[in-house]
């Protein structure tokens, strides 16, 4: 049998200890009408605390749905999920109004949804510890440590629509980082900005888990977004497909390699994509072979000798 009528896959174990996000056989349906929508199909994640980790795919894959669940925005239709010690299938709206206010920060691609259009960069930044009962010398102190940590000291009395798409931005960060969050959402947050503002923001984000230890996920088309975190999660059709991890500092001018590896879930599903089945010569029957750490699939061939098909 040819090389290409083969598809090799190297076992190796992975230790998700002191995960800080757990998410199990993750559903997610919508029921419009008379429809029916699988937005996820199963997702399995870990994510421990500290990680700073993007979340890739094609429109409608997911991932946007899998950020809003994290954020208690949306609430999952089966499976388990958990964000630090919070159950989020099963919490109560208190917890879940404490959750949003004090442990979740959010920023959304649309500075329109970030910012109050009436209120200035510091009174935006002050806004969610106001409503959280923070005392006004408290919020002085630590606007005036978040305006100067994202460097718009000088825009701290102007307008949203004052300021460029980056400040927008950097001032959004500074809200969802108000209370000090232990984590930050973003969702598509360099999507309307070009590629220098881009890698500024995504520079940003880097060096406030770096210095913060802020748990960080990103969702993003950003074509070098591996570039920028330490660990890509591929979602298709609802479910992760892979993962990549990049072995390097902080620095992203660096030479770094990156490994990408298939997902096995707790349910022994394997996604491959199309294009590497297509390669194999391998349809919808498989055979398979287990020889020491590596698992060969190879295309079926029924018992008159013919391929499947």
């Amino acid at each position: 049998m040819t090389t290409s009528q083969k598809l090799n896959i190297s076992l190796s174990q992975s230790n998700y200890d002191s995960s800080y996000i757990t998410c199990r056989d993750l559903f997610k349906i919508y029921k419009p009408a008379d429809l029916e929508v699988v937005a996820l199909r199963g997702i399995d994640l870990d994510i421990k605390q500290g990680e700073l980790t993007a979340i890739v795919g094609e429109s409608g894959s997911g991932k946007s749905t899998f950020l809003n669940i994290l954020a208690g925005l949306e609430t999952p239709s089966a499976g388990q999920v958990s964000v630090g010690n919070r159950n989020l299938l099963d919490i109560t709206n208190k917890s879940l109004v404490e959750y949003r206010r004090s442990e979740v920060g959010f920023v959304w691609q649309s500075t329109s949804r970030n910012l109050v259009p009436y209120l200035s960069v510091r009174d935006n930044i002050e806004l969610p510890m106001a409503i959280a009962g923070s005392s006004a010398t408290d919020r002085r102190k630590r606007s005036s440590y978040l305006i100067k940590e994202l460097q718009i000291e000088d825009k701290a009395t102007r307008l949203p629509s004052q300021l460029s798409g980056g400040e927008q931005q950097r001032t959004a960060i500074g809200v969802a980082l108000s209370n000090t969050p232990p984590l930050l959402l973003a969702d598509e947050p360099t999507g309307e900005l070009d590629s220098q503002m881009a890698i500024e923001i995504f520079d940003l984000l880097r060096s406030i888990n770096r210095d913060h230890g802020t748990t960080i996920v990103i969702v993003s088309h950003y074509q070098d977004i591996a570039n920028h975190v330490n660990r890509v999660v591929h979602i298709r059709d609802g479910r992760i497909s892979s993962e990549s991890f990049m072995e390097h500092g902080f620095d992203r001018n660096d030479t770094r390699a990156e490994h990408e590896y298939v997902v096995i879930d707790e349910a022994g599903r394997l996604q491959i994509p199309s294009e590497t089945l297509n390669h194999a010569n391998i349809d919808r029957l498989a055979v398979i072979d287990v020889s020491n750490d590596t698992i060969t699939l190879s295309e079926a061939r029924r018992p008159n000798g013919k391929t499947d098909e």
